[in-house]
C-alpha cells in the first residue's frame, strides 16, 4: 500500500507538476484545494487534479475564517511589510497549512506537500506552521528537489506527461491571489528597470483608464472592525468584495516593491490590493483621530513587528498573540466613519468623524470661537527649550 500525501493544490503549473512528481515516487496523492477568495474555478482545479491521477481531491471554503481570523487582526494592527506589501499571500499560508494538517490527520496521511520554491517565503510559512501544529508529520517540497530549473522546463515536463495546464511559454507570470490581494512575479518583472506591463495586472485598471469623475465611499468602523459601507451594515467579507470591485475600477491598490525576502535575497514583486489599500488607509486615518500621539507612535513600532512576524511565517508565535492584546486594547475607541475619495489610482481620506475624537475645533480654529490660550504658549516654549538653552553655547 502506497503512503498518502496531502498536496496543497492550486491547480496551477507548479502544483500540477508536483502531483505528477509525487505519483512517480509511489505516493497516493490527495489534492487539497482551498477557497480564500482567489476567484478561480476550484471545481475545474479539482477535475484537473483527478485527471492527473490524484486519488482524491478536496475543496474547503476558508474565506470566512481567512477574513475573520487572519485579515482582520492584521488590519487592526496596521500590518504592512516594508511600507507597501499588505501581506495577502503571507496571511493565507498559515491558514492553509493549518487545514492541510487537519486533512492529513483525517485521511491518515503520513506526509503533506507544497509547491513552494527553495528561494521563496511561502516554504517557510507552510513548514513553520506545520512544525507548530503538527510536528510529527513529514513535509515534502518537490520544487526544492526536482531537476527542473525554470518555468519553461516545468511546462515542457507537463507537456511530456500530458498534464492539463493553462500556462504557456508566452504567459510566464507567477500569480497568487486571494480576497485580500494579489501577487505577480516572474517574466519581464524580474528586471527592476522595466515598468510592469499593463498585461501583468489581473484586477485593477490602469489609472489612465479610470473614470474621470471620482468615487466616494464611506467606511464605518466599530472597535477597529469595518462594519458599514456607505451607511449599510455588511458582513466583512462582502464589504471587502465590494471595495475590491470599486477600487479596481479606479486603479487603486497597485504597488511595485523591491522586497527583502526572508531567505536573504531581494526580489521584485508587484501587488494589487484594492480593498486592502482602502481599508488600511481608512483605518489608520480613524486611529489618527482617536488615539493619542504616544499610542500612535508605539503602535507604529508594533505594526512593523507584526508585519514582520506575518511575513516571516511566524503567525503562531507567542509574540504575535501577545501583540494582539496590545492592538485590541487600542481598538476599543477606534469607532467612527472615514470618507474616502477614489480617483486616478489613489485612495485618499477626505473626511473622518468619531464619537471618541480627540480633535477639538475650538482649540484648533483660528476663528472667533478660538478657546486656545495663546499667551500660555510663551511659558511652554521657555520650559520646553530650557535644556537646549543651557547647552546651546557648547
Amino acid at each position: 500500500m502506497n503512503p498518502k500525501v496531502v498536496l496543497a493544490y492550486s491547480g496551477g503549473l507548479d502544483t500540477t507538476v508536483c502531483l505528477q512528481w509525487l505519483k512517480d515516487r509511489q505516493f497516493d496523492v490527495i489534492a487539497f484545494c482551498v477557497d480564500v477568495g482567489q476567484g478561480e474555478d476550484l471545481q475545474a482545479a479539482r477535475r484537473r487534479a483527478l485527471a492527473c491521477g490524484a486519488v482524491k481531491a478536496l475543496i474547503h471554503d476558508l474565506r470566512q475564517e481567512f477574513v475573520r481570523d487572519f485579515v482582520l487582526p492584521a488590519l487592526k494592527a496596521d500590518a504592512v511589510y516594508e511600507g507597501k506589501y499588505l501581506l495577502a499571500t503571507a496571511l493565507s499560508r498559515p491558514l492553509i497549512a493549518k487545514h492541510l494538517a487537519q486533512v492529513a490527520k483525517q485521511e491518515g496521511a503520513t506526509h503533506v506537500a507544497h509547491g513552494c520554491t527553495g528561494k521563496g517565503n511561502d516554504q517557510v510559512r507552510f513548514e513553520v506552521t506545520l512544525a507548530a501544529l503538527a510536528p510529527s508529520i513529514t513535509v515534502l517540497a518537490p520544487v526544492r528537489e526536482w531537476e527542473l530549473k525554470s518555468r519553461e522546463e516545468e511546462i515542457a515536463y507537463a507537456q511530456r506527461h500530458r498534464l492539463p495546464i493553462t500556462v504557456t511559454k508566452k504567459m510566464l507570470y507567477s500569480l497568487d491571489q486571494n480576497l485580500w490581494g494579489g501577487a505577480i512575479e516572474c517574466g519581464p518583472l524580474e528586471d527592476p528597470w522595466t515598468e510592469p506591463p499593463e498585461g501583468a495586472y489581473q484586477w485593477t485598471r490602469s489609472p489612465q483608464a479610470t473614470p474621470k469623475a471620482p468615487a466616494y465611499v464611506t467606511i464605518g468602523f466599530r472597535r477597529g472592525v469595518p462594519v458599514t459601507l456607505n451607511g449599510r451594515r455588511l458582513p466583512l467579507m462582502t464589504l471587502i468584495q465590494r471595495l475590491n470591485t470599486v477600487g479596481a475600477r479606479y486603479g487603486v491598490g497597485r504597488s511595485d516593491l523591491i522586497e527583502d525576502r526572508l531567505v536573504g535575497i531581494k526580489s521584485r514583486e508587484v501587488y494589487e490590493a484594492p480593498a486592502a489599500t482602502i481599508l488600511h488607509t481608512a483605518h489608520r486615518e480613524l486611529e489618527s483621530l482617536t488615539l493619542h500621539r504616544e499610542t500612535l507612535e508605539f503602535k507604529d513600532l508594533v505594526a512593523a513587528r507584526y508585519a514582520r512576524l506575518i511575513y516571516d511565517g511566524l503567525w503562531y508565535a507567542p509574540l504575535r498573540t501577545a501583540l494582539d492584546g496590545f492592538v485590541d486594547a487600542t481598538q476599543a475607541i477606534v469607532t467612527g466613519e472615514v470618507r474616502m475619495k477614489l480617483w486616478g489610482g489613489q485612495a485618499a481620506p477626505v473626511g473622518r468623524r468619531s464619537p471618541h475624537t480627540l480633535y477639538r475645533k475650538t482649540l484648533a480654529t483660528y476663528g472667533r470661537e478660538d478657546a486656545f490660550d495663546q499667551k500660555a504658549a510663551a511659558g511652554f516654549i521657555a520650559i520646553w527649550g530650557l535644556p537646549y538653552k543651557a547647552t546651546g553655547t557648547r
